[in-house]
């Protein structure tokens, strides 16, 4: 006779756990969700900053020009080291919000302004190890690397994994059990761990953040990142809607030939596409032709664009390269310009991320370093924001090129940018946009339908005679910046 109760049973079970995949899918969907205020682009990694001069930032420039976010430096508690470098932030002691940013309450405040402003903000996660060295922190806690005593966490010696160098990174256990340049490679495969991590995120989270930059993802295992994503609790409703999920977006170096693939960690987060920084930078510095640009994106072994966040430099890269490329920097200003300036108008790349930070002249020192360079401060990055605000949801069309180094295209009939690598650009090309002058955001600024720099003019059929000097380097309007 059938067991009638053993199938109601197995149905209520099948039923939980279809409900639970469910659940576990929204999740983990919603943790790709960058979390944008509507009609603003890019996150500016606004590297060593201090959490007031961002707040400060977020009201009078970064909100009025359409920005969308800020990437924090990370704010927990780091070792003191005594030349003070930059890398110092990458050795945390406890997770007490105390750094050379700032302490607890002006973090706060400053993640309330930039909110209120229309500026997420994402916290640098570093949570793969614990600092190198012995002494006192940035909040005045101690920390004896040696016996792996953290005791203001508190982590002891069985927090971590055995101590052992990377040495092959052909193997991905090793690249993710052993210690990254001798740093305490903490165990997160162990619930106490995972559970003080979790603890520190969520006190993030309540203070109003929008999401993660996770560090050193990659010398992590993937299964105990989507775990404790996972615990994390919702975003404060103070700030976004009810149940917006942390937006995570994780350093996982991979070039193709890794051990340890981007792709392992695309289910519950996104990946910083390192592939962007290093083919931009070779094209725009005359390693490869400016029309081979012309399919962009995937083609080029980049990911799909909801999985990644695109971008041209950050603090490692800018100092050390990648992928055994020079990365362009403010240090080759225009061909910088040139590289941001095409992935803020290139269609490829739902979340874009820029570098605003110091000048140096050693790769080790520490901000102010030699002034501040305020990247995302010149008005041909600002103003490129602008322009991917405007042509939001348009299609790349009207490609054009000389055959070699130079290149245009369209976005609808919103946009229109030109570029050169070699010479000067002259010719009539279609835009598409509707007929009248328009101001060049390069060259100039657009304000009260008059023009500081070059003004285009584009004919009833969409045509424009377009000039580009080989000293700007581009050439961008759009509908929003008409002169009459």
């Amino acid at each position: 006779m059938e067991d009638r109760s053993t199938k109601v049973s197995i149905v209520f079970v099948n039923m939980r756990s279809t409900v639970l995949l469910l659940v576990l899918a929204t999740t983990c969907y919603g943790q790709k969700n960058n979390n944008f205020v509507p009609g603003r682009n890019s996150i500016v990694q606004m590297f060593e900053w201090s959490w007031d001069d961002i707040a400060n930032e977020c009201e009078t420039f970064l909100g009025p020009k359409g920005f969308a976010g800020v990437q924090i430096s990370p704010p927990s508690e780091n070792i003191v080291v005594g030349n003070r470098p930059w890398w110092e932030r990458y050795q945390p002691l406890s997770y007490d919000l105390t750094t050379r940013s700032g302490d607890e309450g002006a973090l706060k405040s400053m993640i309330s302004r930039c909110n209120k402003a229309g500026i997420r903000i994402y916290a640098d996660l570093v949570v793969n190890h614990m600092a190198a060295s012995s002494g006192t922190g940035t909040a005045g806690h101690g920390c004896d690397a040696g016996s792996r005593s953290y005791p203001e966490v508190p982590y002891g010696g069985g927090d971590f994994h055995k101590s052992c160098p990377i040495n092959n990174y052909n193997d991905p256990a090793e690249v993710r059990n052993c210690e990254l340049v001798g740093l305490p490679d903490l165990d997160q495969g162990k619930q106490y761990v995972r559970d003080k991590i979790v603890e520190y995120m969520n006190h993030l989270v309540d203070i109003g953040i929008a999401g993660f930059r996770v560090d050193a993802a990659k010398h992590i295992w993937p299964a105990d990142l989507e775990a404790m994503y996972g615990s994390v609790k919702n975003l404060n409703t103070e700030f976004f809607p009810e149940n917006s999920r942390p937006f995570y977006y994780q350093e996982v170096i991979d070039f193709g030939g890794d051990a340890v693939k981007r792709e392992e960690y695309l289910g519950f987060g996104n990946v910083l596409e390192f592939r962007h920084g290093c083919e931009l930078s070779k094209a725009f510095q005359g390693q490869n032709q400016l029309k081979n640009l012309a399919n962009w994106g995937t083609a080029w072994g980049l990911m799909q664009p909801h999985d990644s966040v695109v971008f041209v430099e950050n603090h490692d890269t800018q100092r050390s390269g990648s992928g055994g490329v020079e990365i362009l920097t403010y240090k080759k200003a225009r061909e910088y310009k040139m590289a941001v300036a095409f992935m803020l108008a290139h269609p490829h790349g739902e979340t874009t991320k820029i570098f605003s930070g110091y000048a140096y002249d050693d790769n080790d020192q520490g901000p102010p370093g030699s002034g501040w360079v305020y990247e995302h401060r010149w008005s041909q990055i600002s103003n490129m924001v602008g322009f991917r605000n405007v042509v939001e949801g348009t299609p790349l069309t009207n490609w054009w090129t000389d055959g070699n180094q130079q290149i245009a295209f369209s976005r609808g009939n919103k946009g229109f940018v030109a570029f050169t690598a070699s010479g000067d650009l002259n010719a009539d090309i279609q835009t598409s946009l509707p007929a009248g002058s328009y101001c060049d955001l390069i060259s100039g600024d657009s304000q009260n339908n008059s023009c500081s720099g070059k003004v285009v003019t584009v004919d009833g059929s969409g045509k424009a005679h377009v000039e580009v000097s080989g000293v700007d380097g581009v050439l961008a309007i759009h509908v929003n910046a008409k002169v009459q």
